[in-house]
């Protein structure tokens, strides 16, 4: 439900407890009156330091979920955005539709999340073969290609940060982001595409399009896009890429 920071929309978004990131990119957009409520899923073990801890991860996202959505629901949001992505794409296209059902029966609103929006995002720019990149595990980076590919994209590469707790997520410097994004670069690449929510890219994705010539999504921006537009919000924004610049 509206209200008085948020006449357009007020957003309920989900987010891991040791996200520090989605929230600042969505502010930051600043779409004017559209408000963000967070619900927070508790995280007491960060370390993803390799596939058994990736897993047990997981294991507490799918543990806190529901409490996080309960609390943002008090907000009266009029969607709920997905912040966090590893989960989105788990099981494939089959895998991220059922989680998205599960949610829209739970909280009878429209939900948005980074599969969807990712996929929504490259269908918009007509972009077929791409190379991913995460801060993930390999045991996570499989299941991101899984539903890329599933969702009829040709997955030339995808790389893994392998970062190894979540809050270490959000500190990957620029420079290895950019080294990262060259690596997977190349002429037969129509798209760059970034997961995991807590890595700060929207702004450097914005700077690699203009100096690729090619499309970067950086996932925060896809889901802002996606959810947006969804909504009826068609506001351009400059500053975080193409996608909330120009469709």
């Amino acid at each position: 439900m509206t209200n008085a920071v948020g006449p357009r929309a007020v957003f309920g978004v989900i987010v891991p407890s040791t996200n520090t990131v989605v929230e600042h990119d969505y502010w930051r957009a600043g779409v004017p009156g559209v408000a963000y409520r967070a619900g927070s899923m508790y995280i007491p073990n960060p370390v993803m330091a390799d596939d058994r801890d990736f897993t047990g991860l997981l294991e507490q996202i799918r543990a806190s979920i529901d409490t996080a959505v309960r609390d943002a629901l008090t907000a009266e949001p009029d969607r709920l955005v997905m912040g966090m992505s590893a989960e989105t794409f788990w099981g494939g296209v089959a895998g991220n539709a059922a989680f998205e059902r599960r949610l829209r029966e739970r909280t009878g609103l429209a939900v948005t999340t980074g599969a969807s929006s990712c996929r929504a995002a490259l269908r918009e720019l007509g972009c077929r073969r791409i190379a991913v990149f995460s801060p993930y595990q390999p045991i996570a980076d499989v299941e991101v290609g899984r539903y890329f590919t599933e969702a009829g994209f040709d997955v030339a590469a995808i790389t893994g940060l392998r970062c190894p707790t979540a809050m270490d997520i959000a500190r990957v410097a620029p420079e290895r982001l950019r080294a990262v994004v060259a690596g997977l670069n190349g002429p037969e690449v129509q798209a760059i595409v970034q997961v995991g929510t807590n890595l700060s890219f929207v702004a450097l994705a914005d700077q690699l399009e203009a100096e690729l010539g090619k499309p970067v999504i950086a996932i925060n921006a896809a889901t802002l896009w996606h959810a947006l537009r969804e909504h009826g919000i068609e506001d351009r924004v400059a500053g975080a890429g193409c996608l909330l610049r120009e469709h």
